[in-house]
């Protein structure tokens, strides 16, 4: 697919799925609307004592509103996910969080389930009604469904100066809470490879206290994606457990107190590669089946939030504390298949507890000034356990004959913090011109210790109801996650055949970045909206991540400079039953100079990327995803077909040329993969009345693509994309 197809069918299509670009250039602050449930549904038909049932609508209606407009994205990008717009995907609610933000512009799909928003890699934030969830170790993403969510924002551009730390992109997940009535819902998804997904939910309200309550399971025979082109991928099974409750107390006509937390559990089987020669001779045995490998990682979150809001005439304010502990254990090959094919095994235990709280608030200043300010804090806990067994090897660094592998313990821990506060002015110029401008100042004291004061301002202009532009600037502070650090003691592996050629091991470090965004959008017709959207970032100190062990946990590593720049086309066309959209985005991110975690890397590597700029491994030239939908009514309810597409031009792999060889020199070939699937809801009298039966079918055309084809800076494994699957699944409200 040539660069003008693709622009093309972007500016033809003008949208895939009711995934709806709203600019933040909106100059009012968000408010309550339809597709958020929220507490504008706290209301059951039970007075309660702090008033009647109307009053209480318009209290929790007044709250939400206020806890919005606390954090707006005034001038940066706001691709929202309304309830329906989650529900009429193929899959619906079934699908992962990565998938859906697949459908946003300029999100690049990678392996592990992981994405990159703008090239970047991870530096994704996530949010529970505005409030920062910590990273876990696995990456939050996959911690919870899109179950618990009425709507999921994702934030790009030159973002406003209370959000920091994870700037790439901030992900709010809006949570259900008590909804309109007492109801629930329970169901089952299932089909290709193995795949049972049965859930339930719970959900409602008496006088003015609200609850919600969500359980999944997920299991099927594709847990990490195939190492190899075939069909089904060999020892590749995985068991997932989510969890979600959401309670909250609306107290007065100004303050609500809530409480919301999860788990999650997921265990998984590492995938094979058959027919893999085997390098060392472990107690005489000098031949394994490699498709017999037997690797295995368990991952378990859990994290809780409890926040106060109060929402007075001109103060608004919440303060919410947190908690987070994360663990991941990777367990080695009991028969020493490890050692036979790599010459060491790891058996890794990792943890992570950070708790802190988060204040935020905002003030009226006059007619014209909205004064935002807030604080931060976070203290984390982190250990490293890491038994490795290994051979050792003589003067040349040859394994010695018929020695037996031992074992070294390594282990390490680390007490960081966290400190962040910011101050902003959003000032109404005239009705159609608005700056919001501010700082905010971060420290980290971890396995780094760096401060930065970072300005931010962004200009939103309206010089029609049908045009909105926008620019800014934003100078952003990035600290490494201390939670994928552990640092080795390299000493003591000297001797053995896991002794790295690069002894040096420099600090991961902060990235600083210079952040410049400007876009447009446009309204020409009824229910037709485009945008455009430009940036440019340099950086120092990019932050980077790559997988250089067996377990499934990537570590990060810096490049002494960066640059990354781009641009991205939206289209969304909604009207009566049809919901259509298209997007697509172009761009590269590089770096050069690795100055950090050095031992991770090859000698000539390093060498080869000292003194010129090579793209980041997961730099995609071009990304573009589009889908559609209809809703037509019938006898029985609403029949909806709909279907969705993403397209790639493929990630960085090395420069297949040996005289230049190149890291990242070389591009993995495009691919593009269709999803299609069908859901009957059913609304009428009966017995019938709440069900949704749905049919899905993922990758229609059956392609077989490469994520990764295992070389480039930091690439483990090679990993290939899903091939076709068949869903279908049943569902009942009541």
């Amino acid at each position: 697919m040539t660069r003008s197809t693709l622009l093309s069918c972007a500016a033809l299509a003008v949208a895939l799925l009711p995934a709806t670009p709203v600019w933040a250039g909106d100059l009012a602050p968000p408010v309550g609307n339809s597709r958020d449930t929220g507490e504008v549904a706290a209301a059951s038909a039970t007075p309660s004592a702090t008033g009647s049932t109307g009053e209480i609508v318009v209290t929790g209606r007044r709250l939400d509103t206020a806890r919005d407009s606390i954090a707006p994205a005034l001038g940066a990008s706001d691709y929202s996910f309304s309830r329906a717009t989650l529900d009429k995907q193929p899959g619906g609610a079934n699908l992962s969080l990565a998938a859906t933000l697949l459908q946003a512009p300029g999100v690049t799909q990678d392996s592990y389930g992981a994405i990159h928003v703008r090239n970047e890699h991870g530096n994704l934030q996530y949010r529970l009604n505005g409030i920062i969830v910590p990273e876990s170790i696995s990456g939050f993403g996959a911690t919870f469904d899109q179950r618990i969510a009425s709507s999921i924002d994702l934030l790009t551009g030159t973002l406003p100066a209370q959000y920091g730390y994870r700037t790439s992109g901030v992900i709010n997940v809006k949570t259900q809470s008590g909804a309109f009535a007492n109801s629930g819902e329970i169901g089952v998804y299932g089909g290709s490879r193995g795949t049972i997904q049965p859930s339930a939910s719970i959900h409602g309200s008496e006088g003015h206290f609200n609850y919600f309550a969500s359980g999944s399971y997920l299991q099927n025979d594709i847990g990490v994606e195939n190492p190899t082109a075939s069909n089904n991928a060999i020892h590749d099974q995985t068991k997932q457990y989510r969890g979600f409750v959401y309670l909250s107390d609306i107290l007065s006509e100004s303050s609500r107190i809530s409480a919301f937390g999860g788990t999650s559990i997921g265990r998984f089987q590492i995938p094979n590669v058959p027919g893999q020669s085997p390098a060392f001779t472990v107690n005489g045995v000098s031949d394994f089946d490699s498709a017999k490998l037997d690797l295995n990682q368990r991952e378990v979150t859990h994290y809780g939030v409890l926040a106060y809001q109060y929402a007075g005439e001109n103060l608004n304010f919440q303060v919410a504390p947190f908690v987070r502990y994360s663990q991941t254990r990777f367990t080695p090959d009991p028969n020493n298949g490890d050692i036979i094919f790599n010459g060491f095994a790891d058996a890794a235990k990792l943890s992570s507890l950070a708790t802190g709280v988060q204040a935020d608030g905002s003030t009226k200043v006059g007619a014209s000034h909205t004064v935002r300010f807030g604080l931060f804090f976070q203290n984390e806990r982190t250990r490293t356990a890491v038994t490795s067994r290994v051979l050792p090897v003589d003067e040349d660094g040859n394994p010695l004959v018929g020695m037996a592998p031992f074992s070294i313990a390594d282990r390490g821990g680390r007490n960081g913090q966290l400190y962040g506060a910011y101050l902003q002015d959003e000032w109404s110029v005239t009705p159609k011109l608005t700056i919001n401008y501010g700082a905010r100042f971060d420290i980290v004291r971890a396995y780094t210790r760096e401060q930065q004061l970072s300005p931010r301002v962004n200009m939103v202009w309206v010089p029609t109801n049908a045009v909105t532009l926008h620019a800014g600037y934003a100078r952003n502070f990035t600290p490494p996650p201390q939670e994928l650090i552990g640092a080795p003691t390299l000493a003591l592996f000297n001797g053995t055949t896991k002794a790295s050629e690069i002894t040096t091991a420099d600090p991961v470090r902060a990235e600083r970045e210079h952040y410049f965004d400007a876009g447009i959008e446009i309204h020409p017709a009824r229910g037709l909206k485009l945008g455009l959207d430009s940036y440019y970032k340099l950086k120092r100190n990019l932050l980077d991540e790559g997988q250089f062990g067996s377990a499934l946990v990537l570590s990060p590593f810096n490049y002494a400079k960066g640059y990354a720049w781009g641009i991205e086309l939206s289209g969304n066309y909604t009207r009566g039953p049809f919901d259509v959209y298209a997007n697509v985005a172009h761009g590269q991110e590089k770096g050069k100079n690795i100055n950090s975690s050095q031992y991770f890397f090859a000698p000539d590597e390093l060498a080869k990327v000292s003194n010129r700029y090579i793209f980041t491994d997961h730099s995609q030239d071009w990304t573009a995803s589009g889908g559609a939908s209809v809703t037509i009514r019938n006898g029985a309810g609403t029949l909806m077909p709909t279907a969705s597409f993403i397209y790639g031009s493929g990630l960085r792999k090395n420069d297949p040329n040996p005289l230049t060889a190149i890291p990242n020199g070389g591009k993995l070939p495009a691919y593009f993969t269709m999803n299609v699937g069908i859901a009957q809801n059913f609304t009428g009298p009966g017995p019938l009345k709440g069900m949704t039966l749905r049919f899905d079918v993922a990758n229609l055309f059956d392609k077989s693509y490469l994520i990764r084809d295992g070389s480039g800076v930091g690439v483990g494994a090679p990993q290939y994309g899903a091939r076709r699957g068949i869903f279908a699944g049943i569902s009942k409200k009541f």
